[in-house]
């Protein structure tokens, strides 16, 4: 009798005799050959985003509610391939925005360089631009200018030995009045007035220092809840100061609607206000705001001071000063603030003797650069 019970393979047996039989039937036509592959998925991705360190002390981080307004602005300006980068996470601000940043409270820029903490920070986050307002503790400290230059230098260093292209943004700090530190706002403005030639002597083409002016037009009177740490106002003052400077690194071109060297090119005009800021036994600190009153891009400005009543003008930041026989001061543009787009306007600080007790005045004319 037939055995008619299915025959049972061993599987290795099934695929031996499977694979022949596709090997017999394919030349023949009677077997389609297997689909091709699906290709493999597209695994590019868009252009990494240019990482932002936002660097310093509560100012910064504790819980520096201006990196919520830069990151929101920035967003609004089209610049959406940006990371915010920093071992610390947000601290609220009640506004949504990538909040991470490098921003210790309490911290001395000193302290951080002569300990080497920042090594560690950059490798952990790998920014290609740094934001840094940092010195306010030194300054609170009595920590003198020179040595925080330094500190500023070693960062630098460090800075440049994690990404040898990195961008830095410095800022001249904002204000100080503390309850308990009387010559706080002196000390501050010294410091100040050093940092634009040491951003000018650490710059190089391939990594730039820009300075930022966030001193000119703060008031700890009714930009700050305590003399030192800024409000709402003085949030929205210190990211307005860092928006076109960042902006710029990010790639931000302004429109140009005509070289003023070229024929018929527009007339390019602006004008220089003249501010007191303070005023004490023998001299008096004051601000000059250099505004592009024209329609196209300015290339560079230089500002006339006649001081009155036989004032001296002795120190200038973001400016060159020259002073004539007479007391005339003028000042021309730092190079890194002479560029300004039409309405844009810049200021530098200025430092004056004096012999009278009149209020400090003066008359500033402003003139514009012609182009090279």
């Amino acid at each position: 009798m037939r055995d008619t019970r299915p025959l049972h393979l061993p599987g290795s047996r099934l695929r031996s005799l499977l694979g022949l039989l596709a090997a017999l039937l394919l030349p023949l036509g009677l077997l389609a050959p297997a689909a091709t592959a699906a290709p493999a998925p597209d695994t590019t991705t868009a252009a990494d985003p240019v990482r932002i360190m936002p660097l310093g002390d509560s100012i910064t981080g504790s819980p520096g509610c201006w990196r919520a307004l830069l990151w929101n602005r920035l967003q609004g300006a089209g610049h959406t391939g940006i990371d915010f980068v920093g071992t610390l996470p947000p601290q609220g601000c009640g506004v949504a925005h990538d909040g991470d940043n490098e921003g210790h409270g309490g911290e001395l820029v000193t302290n951080v360089a002569n300990q080497g903490l920042l090594p560690a920070r950059l490798a952990a986050t790998r920014p290609d631009i740094v934001v840094m307002h940092f010195g306010t503790n030194d300054v609170w400290s009595d920590i003198a200018p020179d040595r925080v230059l330094a500190a500023y230098d070693t960062l630098l260093a460090q800075m440049r030995e994690s990404n040898p292209d990195m961008r830095v943004l410095v800022a001249q700090l904002i204000p100080m009045n503390p309850a308990t530190c009387a010559d706080c706002g002196r000390r501050v403005a010294d410091l100040n007035a050093r940092i634009p030639a040491w951003a000018a002597g650490a710059s190089t083409d391939r990594s730039p220092v820009v300075v930022v002016d966030q001193w000119t037009g703060f008031d700890t009177a009714t930009d700050t809840y305590d003399g030192v740490h800024p409000n709402a106002a003085g949030d929205e003052k210190i990211a307005a100061r860092w928006f076109p400077a960042l902006a710029a690194q990010l790639g931000s071109t302004p429109g140009d609607p005509g070289d003023p060297g070229d024929p018929g090119g527009p007339v390019l005009t602006c004008t220089a206000s003249f501010r007191a800021v303070s005023l004490w036994q023998g001299g008096y600190q004051a601000e000059v705001t250099v505004r592009n009153t024209s329609a196209a891009p300015l290339r560079g400005w230089t500002v006339t001071l006649r001081p009155a009543d036989g004032s001296r003008v002795t120190q200038v930041w973001n400016g060159v000063l020259t002073t004539a026989a007479d007391g005339t001061a003028t000042v021309s543009d730092a190079g890194w603030n002479s560029s300004l787009v039409p309405g844009a306007s810049t200021v530098f600080g200025i430092v004056a003797t004096t012999t009278g007790a009149a209020a400090p005045a003066a008359s500033a004319d402003c003139a514009t650069t012609p182009a090279s």
